[in-house]
């Protein structure tokens, strides 16, 4: 069902999704920051955000899936063919270890982004401005930024050395 991606390299689907969402989401980001932060749209910048979490948490989950249930594993998405594997030896310790790296702030990011949005949705009043809350905001939310920014770089990066190159 889920076998094959559509960027022209041998990931599946969900992969290609994924990494599609990765660079597309900084740019997003980018704007969603420029609104609040240059045009004082807050209520934009609310909504871009609700929805950009929305959007990811549903791509990462149907990700998981087929990540897990469909293949059984990365490993199995970047070794299809067993007689013949891509990686193997020193190039797939090399890619397990870029793949902790990037597990490290692919974990950490839903966990930070949560935690402003829903302190940012208690806090922050409807419709949203400026309050005793934005200072802390503030902060969360550039150390979310910075974590998705890693999130993606080293996403990125994992996919191109385990199917690009």
């Amino acid at each position: 069902m889920w076998k094959h991606g559509f960027l022209g390299y041998d990931a599946s689907l969900m992969l290609d999704v994924v990494v599609t969402a990765l660079v597309l989401i900084v740019p997003v980001l980018a704007t969603s920051i420029w609104l609040v932060k240059f045009r004082h749209q807050y209520t934009a910048h609310k909504r871009l955000q609700l929805v950009l979490a929305g959007v990811l948490l549903l791509a990462v989950a149907a990700f998981e899936i087929d990540m897990q249930w469909v293949h059984g594993g990365w490993e199995n998405v970047v070794n299809k063919n067993p007689d013949s594997p891509r990686l193997s030896g020193d190039a797939l310790e090399s890619v397990r270890r870029l793949l902790s790296i990037h597990l490290i702030f692919a974990i950490s990011t839903p966990v930070l982004w949560a935690a402003t949005i829903v302190l940012a949705l208690r806090r922050i009043p409807s419709p949203p401005a400026p309050c005793p809350h934005s200072r802390l905001h503030k902060t969360l939310g550039w150390i979310s930024t910075i974590d998705l920014v890693l999130t993606s770089v080293t996403g990125l990066l994992f996919y191109y050395v385990t199917f690009v190159r």
